[in-house]
């Protein structure tokens, strides 16, 4: 089955960088978009950024243009996220995801997206 592992949350100060990596398995990975989302306490899961599936082509939220960049090896079914200016209203649980629809597409809906880690927390302090 689809498995998506997130790794590299932590503690930052703010300013700081952090760079999550998602590790996934159960699926061809070079064939498909990589979503990462964000949810802070008490708020709705928002999208942060995604990329193609040969990392020809990324967007991103307008909260973390410029500072934030993702990025993906295919040869080892693994997607970056790097965080750099980090600031406190960066702090959530960070997940990773797969998309599975059109090739061309780099959805920003959480709806549209597939399989789901489990998460992983970045907490930024002041």
């Amino acid at each position: 089955q689809v498995q998506l592992v997130e790794s590299g949350g932590g503690l930052v100060q703010a300013g700081g960088s952090l760079t999550l990596s998602c590790a996934a398995s159960g699926l061809t990975f070079s064939s498909f978009a990589m979503g990462w989302f964000r949810q802070a306490p008490g708020k709705e899961r928002e999208f942060v950024g995604s990329i193609r599936w040969n990392g020809g082509r990324t967007n991103y939220a307008d909260s973390v243009k410029g500072r934030f960049t993702i990025s993906r090896d295919n040869a080892k079914n693994t997607v970056y996220l790097l965080m750099n200016s980090l600031k406190p209203e960066d702090t959530a649980v960070y997940y990773c995801a797969v998309y599975l629809g059109n090739w061309r597409a780099l959805s920003t809906l959480k709806d549209e997206y597939d399989y789901w880690g489990r998460g992983t927390q970045v907490t930024v302090s002041s």
